[in-house]
């Protein structure tokens, strides 16, 4: 007879005390209702309805509804689990007396509790511990500790009060996220009332670091939710800067509701002045948001005489998705003048970026045909001299494309391209009206041909393009005046693709199989009839089309491996995907998206390939190296032949061969990235422009490096004509090791150097040590952006896990 069984008997019939050396275990479904008892709402989630309760002891003794259990007690109702030394239970009431050991486990949140003694109900939940340790969001296996939510919290009381299942109010206890006994840091408050999934309400409480009182909060609020927002004064920051002197700062949050808040605040820069800045993010749907962003700084200037630096930017991101294939985009970016982005931007790459770029559009791509209606504004600050700066205007614009349509049953496909806009440029210098009409069009029509591995498609394609105003030349740019000018333009082509040649060898290395790929490329084309070239404006692509006649030739080698084995490669990104030379960070992501740290990167299933090494030759003879008269000697001219195929798009002078281009590119593991684009130039013997980086990461250590040598013919003019080669030489370098969430220490530097100025451009070396709980960050960065911006900061952020962080050191300036 099982130890349960013998304790039904028992039970039922002697209500007699058993001993026994093993657990022994009883099941109680719930009480039916009774009359003149109270009722629990029977849709209530703590309701014991159907489910059973398990008791499990060493010794139990029954009398009536109440079991008297002792000894490795533990009770499991709904999904928690309730243990101690000596328990007392009204099966009828759901009370419980617990002492000795007591922990009670489970619930929705991965709650914990452990207590010295107390008193509970299964039904209701609600209890009084004293001696309490407590936590959430955090599951325990043994010694193991597993976090189920992004905020987990522990807290300790002499008494805790569990007024309901999620509910619990903390007497002369602390609250942190540190992992106990010893918390780096704590708040310790004489109350707090805890709402598992909401917030905990702080009350008379100190925040200590190791023990040691720092700040007084008469009231403060923690976020305990998976997805925390909670309204109110975010923590200080302050920080140091040579140039502008101390920063201290404080913003104010505002969550309006679940898909909408703001964030509105100012820093004041002791030396400088104040700088307000604000950001308002509503998300709507899951297709859809809006990020409005704001900085400003109210300059009051530096050196003798003063020198006022101040200004604002504005730039407001928006996306939505319609029905019917519908979609809107709003990019729109305002800068007051191209210094304050130099003096105040932190960082360097944004800070000497000398354009701006709006647009608004909405689109519709539907079977294989595009239409947009566009508005675009377009900014080049060519210097900090207030006004020097090109302005392109399109407003409005409608577009309409299509993909290559069959025509009919035929082997003929066509396709076209239509636009009708409103435009405008002005610089120091020129100035068109304020709406100029364009109106371009363009039917293609192609035959496609495939023969044994063989490609030939020729193509023939008419344009036309109207304007409203056109440009007569003179000194300078020229003037543009009222007079309507039509550009007509016959384009033919032949493109042909012989068969690949590969090659797969036999013998592996490096334990994969190898395969080289040569993929030739030969194309002709020819441009006839755009004979009034200097007379047309210059507002985008669409303008720079000239006559030509010229032939492409082009070879393309790849290099791909294959594991021979099953096991994939170590395709995961150790070390810090955020530092990278040569490539920029998507920019197609949602603004206020965090970046996570560092993930295992998705692995193929059974033997990968990758494309290790691509390396494509090119170049363009021109058979008319005038274009067509379009050419003018000793002036840049940018051409669509030109535009898309050098590193350098314009021409000074003719010549029947463009630069062979060369692109190599290689990528051995997911962790190397490497390329080198180059132009030589035949006709003069030299090197255009070359690019280089590599980035390499191994293990928790991040190397990059670049280098960026342009040498443009043109740059500098004198009485527009050619003043000489201007040469840049610029390298990029970085090195860092660990990631942001990293325990322990994570390091990066870089630094921008300029060659042919011989001086570092900017510099940065930030240093991070994390706790289980919080991390301190501290930055030292340099600009020296000529007689605009000297400067050295030094920064520092004190980062609590899940409250915020107390510093300068944004993480979007961070390094990593």
């Amino acid at each position: 007879m099982t130890s349960r069984t013998r304790f039904l008997i028992t039970a039922a019939f002697v209500c007699h005390l058993l001993v026994a050396p093993s657990l022994v275990t009883s099941q109680l479904l719930s009480v039916p209702e009774q009359s003149g008892l109270p009722q629990i709402p029977p849709n209530s989630p703590s309701v014991l309805k159907e489910e059973e309760v398990t008791i499990r002891a060493l010794q139990q003794e029954k009398d009536g509804p109440v079991f008297k259990l002792h000894g490795n007690v533990e009770i499991r109702y709904l999904d928690r689990v309730l243990q101690a030394d000596d328990v007392n239970y009204n099966s009828k009431t759901g009370d419980v007396a617990v002492d000795g050991h007591v922990i009670i486990d489970g619930g929705p949140n991965d709650e914990h509790i452990e207590a010295n003694r107390g008193t509970y109900n299964l039904r209701s939940e609600a209890g009084r511990f004293e001696n309490v340790t407590g936590t959430t969001g955090i599951r325990l296996r043994g010694t193991r500790l597993t976090l189920t939510s992004s905020s987990p919290f522990y807290f300790t009381g002499k008494v805790v009060e569990k007024t309901g299942p999620d509910h619990y109010r903390v007497y002369d206890g602390t609250i942190t996220t540190c992992e106990l006994p010893h918390p780096k840091w704590e708040f310790n408050a004489h109350k707090v009332v805890v709402d598992v999934g909401g917030n905990a309400k702080i009350y008379r409480s100190t925040f200590r670091i190791k023990g040691v009182p720092i700040l007084y909060f008469p009231f403060a609020t923690h976020p305990v939710q998976p997805l925390p927002r909670q309204s109110g004064f975010l923590i200080p920051n302050v920080g140091r800067s040579s140039r502008k002197g101390t920063i201290l700062g404080e913003s104010i949050f505002w969550a309006i509701n679940r898909s909408t808040d703001v964030t509105f605040g100012t820093e004041y820069f002791s030396s400088r002045g104040w700088a307000p800045q604000g950001e308002f993010r509503i998300r709507p749907s899951d297709t859809s948001f809006v990020d409005l962003n704001y900085f400003g700084v109210l300059d009051r200037g530096f050196g003798n005489p003063k020198v006022d630096q101040g200004g604002h930017n504005i730039r407001l991101d928006g996306e939505g998705a319609f029905g019917h294939n519908f979609r809107g985009v709003a990019n729109i970016d305002y800068l007051s003048s191209f210094v304050f982005r130099l003096a105040f931007n932190e960082i360097f790459s944004q800070a000497v970026y000398s354009e701006v770029k709006s647009q608004v559009f909405l689109s519709n791509t539907t079977r294989g045909f595009s239409s947009n209606a566009l508005t675009q504004r377009y900014q080049n600050f060519e210097s900090t001299t207030p006004g020097d700066v090109i302005t392109i205007l399109h407003a409005p614009s409608f577009q309409s494309s299509s993909v290559d349509r069959q025509l009919g049953k035929s082997p003929l496909y066509w396709s076209y391209d239509v636009a009708l806009e409103g435009l405008s440029r002005s610089e120091p210098s020129f100035r068109t009206a304020p709406l100029v009409g364009r109106f371009d069009l363009a039917p293609t029509l192609s035959l496609p041909l495939l023969l044994r591995g063989w490609s030939l498609r020729p193509e023939i394609a008419l344009r036309t393009t109207l304007y409203t105003q056109q440009l007569a030349p003179s000194s300078g740019v020229g003037v543009a005046i009222n007079d309507l000018v039509n550009r007509k333009a016959l384009e033919g082509s032949i493109e042909l693709r012989p068969p690949a040649l590969d090659r797969v060898f036999d013998r592996e290395f490096r334990g994969r199989k190898w395969k080289h790929v040569i993929e030739p490329r030969l194309a002709y084309r020819y441009v006839t009839g755009v004979n009034n070239f200097p007379n047309i404006l210059r507002f985008d692509a669409r303008d720079i089309l000239s006559n030509t006649n010229e032939v492409e030739y082009a070879v393309v080698n790849r290099l791909y491996a294959k594991h021979t084995s099953e096991q994939p490669e170590d395709c995961g990104s150790a070390g810090m995907p955020s530092l990278n030379v040569g490539r920029p960070t998507s920019a197609n992501r949602i603004p206020w998206e965090r970046q996570g740290g560092p993930q295992e990167a998705p692995c193929e299933t059974g033997p990968p390939v990758r494309e290790i090494v691509t390396w494509e030759l090119a170049q363009k003879y021109f058979l008319d190296p005038t274009f067509g008269g379009a050419l003018v000697p000793g002036r840049r001219n940018v051409f669509t032949t030109t535009a898309d195929f050098t590193g350098i798009a314009f021409l000074t002078d003719a010549r029947r061969l463009s630069p062979l281009i060369s692109r190599l590119r290689i990528q051995t593991t997911a962790r190397t990235d490497a390329e080198w684009d180059i132009d030589y130039d035949f006709k003069k013997g030299l090197i255009n422009s070359s690019m280089a980086f590599v980035n390499y990461r191994i293990g928790q250590f991040t190397l990059g490096g670049g280098d960026a040598y342009l040498r443009a013919p043109g740059e500098t003019l004198v009485s527009n004509t050619i003043a000489g080669p201007e040469r840049f030489n610029q390298f990029r370098l970085l090195l860092g090791y660990g990631y942001p969430n990293k325990r322990g220490f994570s390091g990066a530097t870089n630094l921008g150097f300029d060659a042919n100025l011989g001086f570092l451009q900017y510099s940065a070396l930030q240093t991070t040590y994390n706790w289980d709980c919080c991390g301190v960050s501290l930055e030292y960065r340099r600009f020296a952006l000529g007689s605009v911006r000297n400067e050295n900061q030094f920064r520092f952020t004190f980062a609590l896990s899940n409250i915020g962080a107390v510093g300068n050191l944004r993480r979007q300036e961070r390094l990593f």
